[in-house]
């Protein structure tokens, strides 16, 4: 049996919380019921946690909640070595019109780091730029943050980032706030690495309820850290 799966027919025998994936959803908001398109980008020297957090966060419900994930790269398909040196085959091509959520993981800090290489490159960010458009959201971890601010995304929204980048991504324009996890709408941002993982189970409260975050929770046996700062509405 599929590890996630053993997972979670563990978790729904034993509380109350695997209700939420099976129609009798009792979360604070009406969770989202067309399916959900998430892209996250990948590129030469992504940190592996950073985008492996909100992957396997989303990747619980995947089937419950209709969550396609999809890797994409803004050079297209092909291979990308992350930073331990894995490589990942890229099949899709770049397609932001055809998501919901793009997320950008971060690749270390400095002038060394791939960050820093792909701003110098200069072709994500500019992809990045052209993507915004009415009804997507735009996610950042860690120092993803600052690829989006590369690409002036972030100038003057509430955002944050790694806390050794915080000065430099206030420098570029952004309203660095604090919070572990920075929600302004279609703009939703983390801190440092591990946080991946809160922003990919607050995306999950956001748009389907906080049961299933808790539920998310359980599988993971992980418990949120720091405080979620979100836009008055």
């Amino acid at each position: 049996m599929h590890r996630r799966n053993f997972l979670r027919t563990g978790a729904v025998a034993t509380t109350g919380l695997g209700l939420g994936l099976t129609g009798t959803h009792q979360a604070s908001a009406t969770p989202r019921r067309a399916p959900l398109r998430v892209h996250t980008v990948l590129y030469d020297g992504v940190e592996e946690q950073d985008f492996a957090g909100h992957v396997e966060v989303l990747g619980i419900l995947a089937d419950q909640r209709r969550i396609k994930q999809t890797f994409v790269s803004a050079d297209g398909p092909g291979r990308v070595a992350t930073m331990s040196g894995l490589e990942i085959a890229i099949r899709a091509p770049w397609s932001p019109r055809s998501a919901d959520i793009l997320v950008v993981p971060g690749g270390g800090y400095g002038d060394e780091s791939a960050v820093a290489e792909q701003i110098r490159r200069g072709v994500l960010p500019k992809a990045l730029a052209r993507a915004q458009r009415p009804g997507l959201i735009m996610a950042g971890v860690c120092t993803g943050t600052m690829l989006l601010s590369a690409a002036r995304i972030a100038d003057g929204r509430p955002c944050t980032t790694h806390h050794i980048a915080k000065e430099d991504l206030e420098a570029q324009g952004g309203k660095v706030v604090p919070g572990r996890v920075v929600d302004d709408g279609d703009l939703v941002t983390c801190g440092g690495v591990t946080s991946g993982l809160d922003l990919g189970l607050w995306l999950i409260e956001r748009l389907y309820g906080h049961e299933d975050a808790l539920f998310a929770e359980k599988v993971l046996e992980y418990e949120r850290r720091g405080t979620v700062w979100r836009a008055a509405s």
